[in-house]
């Protein structure tokens, strides 16, 4: 167990800093320098500390993680969330919601979804389920009372654009694409690329479910990122009132310094402008959980041909007090989104998306070569392509659906794509991803 105190941590790296910023040197994974940065001055530095002395609450001890990682065990009470300004007079659930149960299957819905797929009951036997965490693995847990904390540094603030956007994505303006006319305006534009499956935008939603396959993207330069998510959505897409809850796994050299898989989160109610955040990095969603951190890094994960891991992602709303829950794996409740975060979603969600996305800069003027899920486009199946399985909604009655009625997008099925069926066993599932860049793609 390492006992790290934030300030004596924070003190380090600032006196470390000045050596960095002046060094070559920087650690690089798949050829990504992490530690790149341009000069600095004092007040830019005092105002970053500053910043994360509000983030890095005190805690009751801290555990190092074989990947770097520093968790911090954050008192329940004491945690960030509570510091946004709508939640002042907040008091943290305590009696956990009724989470979404599967609603009984009849005979005629079997038969109606018999459809046929890959190879997948020759295939679930490579399914290794249980993909965790990497801060685990030395076998030290939060203690009771307390939630983890992946602690932010000033490597971490020197990464993103500035101060503002650190921990938020950027938001461009929409170009709308030539598709049906219900399809969700919020995929396009901003360099973004998507592969997703998607609801109809007139449902009463209030929840969402899949189980996602995890694997580790290469990505090409430092800030873009691969990820592969659920999208609870209520609002406008055209306007500054969308409402968005997310949550599913992302490689973010910028974001984390590295290029490993993790869990994340991020919400806004205000379609991306000043509102929301991923994973802690602000105020708004409260942790309950001492088991799982937000942003730590998940392990193992899928391999070519080999062993397949998957996770299970629940997002739904309490019928009772109204809060949007989070589960992870077996029912495990990781934490909430308050209702008075939102404006639409105080109510209900209007869709749903489930997929991919990565970020095309066209750093060198051609498309980029970050992948998408495995790497894969769809066609190539299990073990070689990433799939998302058992898409289910969460309807009036707190019960959980197939969802059956879906519509899929792409924009550019030459470089990412989308393949979705159904069955038995599998439910409602697609394959997607991609290379980006290839003969095809430029």
């Amino acid at each position: 167990m390492v006992r790290l105190s934030n300030n004596l941590l924070s003190r380090l790296v600032l006196l470390h800093l000045w050596v960095v910023l002046f060094c070559n040197s920087g650690r690089s994974v798949w050829g990504l320098n992490y530690t790149k940065y341009r000069q600095v001055g004092d007040l830019r530095l005092a105002r970053i500390q500053k910043h994360l002395d509000n983030l890095n609450k005190p805690s009751v001890f801290s555990i190092q993680s074989p990947d770097g990682d520093i968790i911090d065990c954050v008192h329940k009470r004491k945690q960030a969330a509570l510091d946004h300004p709508l939640l002042k007079n907040h008091k943290i659930q305590r009696v956990p919601p009724e989470m979404p149960q599967m609603r009984s299957i009849s005979k005629q819905d079997e038969e109606d979804g018999g459809g046929k797929s890959a190879n997948i009951s020759q295939s679930e036997g490579y399914i290794r389920r249980g993909a965790w965490q990497m801060w685990h693995q030395n076998g030290e847990r939060c203690p009771k009372g307390t939630v983890p904390v992946r602690r932010s540094t000033v490597y971490d603030v020197l990464r993103a654009n500035s101060l503002y956007d650190y921990g938020k994505k950027r938001r461009g303006k929409v170009v709308p694409l030539a598709r049906r006319v219900d399809a969700p305006d919020v995929v396009s534009g901003n360099g973004h690329e998507h592969a997703i499956a998607y609801t109809g935008s007139s449902s009463e939603i209030y929840g969402a479910k899949a189980t996602i396959n995890v694997w580790e993207p290469k990505i090409e330069v430092i800030n873009e990122f691969s990820l592969s998510q659920i999208w609870v959505l209520s609002g406008s897409f055209d306007g500054s009132d969308l409402n968005s809850i997310e949550a599913g796994w992302q490689v973010s050299p910028e974001l984390y310094g590295d290029s490993r898989p993790r869990l994340f989160t991020y919400w806004t109610s205000d379609a991306y402008q000043a509102t929301g955040c991923y994973n802690l990095l602000c105020s708004g969603f409260v942790q309950t959980n001492s088991r799982i951190a937000i942003g730590a890094a998940i392990s193992p994960l899928s391999a070519f041909e080999g062993s397949q891991f998957d996770v299970t992602i629940v997002i739904w709303k309490d019928p009772k007090l109204g809060n949007w829950w989070m589960g992870f794996g077996d029912n495990t409740l990781v934490g909430y989104w308050p209702a008075e975060l939102f404006t639409h979603l105080a109510d209900k969600a209007t869709m749903v998306e489930w997929g991919g996305e990565v970020v095309n800069s066209r750093a060198n003027g051609e498309h980029t070569s970050t992948e998408m899920g495995s790497g894969h486009f769809a066609e190539d199946g299990f073990g070689k392509a990433s799939y998302f399985r058992n898409l289910e909604i969460v309807d009036t009655d707190n019960s959980l659906i197939s969802a059956r009625d879906i519509s899929t997008l792409a924009e550019n099925t030459n470089c990412y794509n989308i393949k979705s069926s159904s069955n038995n066993q599998w439910g409602t599932y697609f394959y997607y991803g991609g290379p980006g860049k290839n003969p095809q793609c430029q």
